[in-house]
């Protein structure tokens, strides 16, 4: 691999810092939709998980 040695300079010359935006024809399916349902379902289901928790300690009976 053969390449000449570039400058920074030259190598982000071209640089654009903008954020990208998802495009479905470019990017091919919907695998950031799948990820974000399934980020939504595990919050609901630590919320679930945590208020089981709670409850289950209210019944506990310390004993010394």
């Amino acid at each position: 691999m053969n390449t000449p040695s570039m400058t920074l300079e030259e190598l982000l010359k071209n640089y654009d810092p903008s954020p990208l935006e998802y495009d479905p024809d470019v990017d091919g399916d919907e695998e950031h939709l799948i990820r974000d349902d399934l980020l939504k379902k595990k919050e609901e289901l630590k919320d679930v998980v945590t208020r089981l928790k709670e409850k289950q300690r209210e019944t506990r009976k310390v004993r010394r």
